[in-house]
């Protein structure tokens, strides 16, 4: 190893550092020859500076005038309901809320670890099942159990569900492709991550890159 060789590190203050992070993937975007939908653009922007992953360009996919539809529905009051703590604590509440909705995990609930017991199903399920009881407009952003898109998919197709928008991007190995899929299939407004890849970081970040294109 070449212990002389110097590192160079660039000089930004902590409130530039974001800044400067979107700047850098806009180079690189174009170092690519990339050029992204104006539309959908601050969407994978905001997912490559959550996961330094540039492969989501290729892998998010967007129904026709997705984020119209879901910035719409926020505007109009819609809540968020996610299927993990994660996703719900990177949510920027206080923008969600400046629109009157707020955000929603019920996977910690007792009823639901009961419900998922008696049922012998997921908590994930449980919690899309309890979901779909609120008396609220709903976007789901789901970012670990692929089972909450599966059943998602199920209430819709039973017209049990009309959900706002769909959010889907669990990561894994077992059923995640699959219910991906399944998602891509319905009406609903959807952005989902095709393939393995995704997260409860990534359903956060796809909520606050919609909350910050409408302020």
């Amino acid at each position: 190893m070449d212990k002389s060789r110097k590192i160079k590190l660039e000089n930004v203050l902590p409130a530039d550092i974001e800044r400067r992070s979107f700047e850098i993937i806009g180079e690189e975007l174009r170092e690519r020859g990339i050029r992204l939908d104006e539309e959908l653009a601050p969407v994978i922007k905001r997912v490559i500076h959550t996961t330094a992953d540039f492969e989501y360009v290729n892998t998010l996919c967007f129904s026709a005038h997705a984020v119209e539809h879901l910035k719409q529905a926020i505007l109009h009051g819609a809540c968020i309901v996610t299927d993990t703590q994660m996703a719900r604590s990177g949510i920027n509440k206080k923008e969600l809320a400046k629109y009157g909705g707020e955000v929603y995990c019920f996977m910690s609930d007792e009823d639901v670890a009961e419900t998922a017991k008696r049922m012998q199903t997921t908590r994930a399920v449980a919690s899309m099942d309890k979901a779909a009881l609120l008396n609220k407009d709903i976007i789901f952003a789901v970012g670990n159990a692929p089972t909450a898109l599966v059943r998602l998919y199920e209430l819709m197709r039973k017209e049990k569900l009309s959900p706002k928008g769909i959010i889907g991007v669990p990561v894994g190995f077992v059923n995640v492709v699959e219910a991906k899929e399944l998602i891509l299939q319905t009406d609903a407004p959807y952005i989902v991550a095709r393939g393995r890849k995704g997260g409860s970081n990534v359903a956060a970040a796809i909520c606050n890159a919609l909350l910050y294109m409408m302020r």
